[in-house]
């Protein structure tokens, strides 16, 4: 994969009019997130498997939809809006519960490659601890490299170095004012 690409130019083509938009211009600039990435050809199987209890398993949502939403609600309650029927939904579940949760997206392509990404990351508060949410993405990156992606994004973050164990590594910071670096 290019290792020369224009991070910011990539950030520009996949978000148009991100900075633009009232939720991310009125954030205080003090607030700094992050742009992360993982080139799935360089991606190792081993590398996206993170330890986690064996009751839970892990599978497209396929339910009610006000179930998932709820669920989200419990994690960060501004996401409930971005959750529709038409979303992949990749969840972990504690029989049928869904106790974890990331949508899978496809951004597009910028140049030759394909980009997509897990988004809206989240595990009920009592399930955090556990290694589910870290293997959700594993299993979502897999998918995303199974799937013929090239890249995997991880938009709107501060979870650096959580995303980091997978091998993700951060490409640009921004804030409210626009990109830092």
């Amino acid at each position: 994969m290019k290792n020369n690409l224009q991070y910011p130019a990539v950030f520009t083509r996949l978000f148009p009019g991100f900075f633009e938009d009232p939720g991310i211009s009125r954030l205080p600039p003090e607030f700094v997130f992050a742009e992360l990435v993982l080139p799935l050809s360089d991606v190792r199987d081993e590398q996206l498997q993170a330890p986690c209890p064996g009751d839970i398993a892990f599978g497209f949502y396929r339910g009610d939809l006000a179930r998932l939403r709820d669920a989200v609600r419990q994690v960060e309650p501004d996401w409930v809006q971005y959750f529709s029927e038409t979303d992949r939904v990749l969840c972990g579940f504690d029989g049928t519960r869904p106790v974890s949760f990331c949508q899978l997206t496809d951004f597009g392509q910028y140049e030759s490659l394909r980009i997509g990404g897990p988004g809206c990351v989240g595990t009920l508060p009592e399930y955090r601890g556990r290694g589910i949410g870290l293997s959700m993405v594993g299993k979502a990156t897999s998918l995303l490299k199974e799937e013929g992606f090239d890249l995997s994004w991880i938009h709107y973050t501060h979870l650096e170095h959580w995303y980091g164990k997978l091998g993700y590594r951060t490409v640009l910071r921004w804030n409210s004012r626009g990109i830092r670096s």
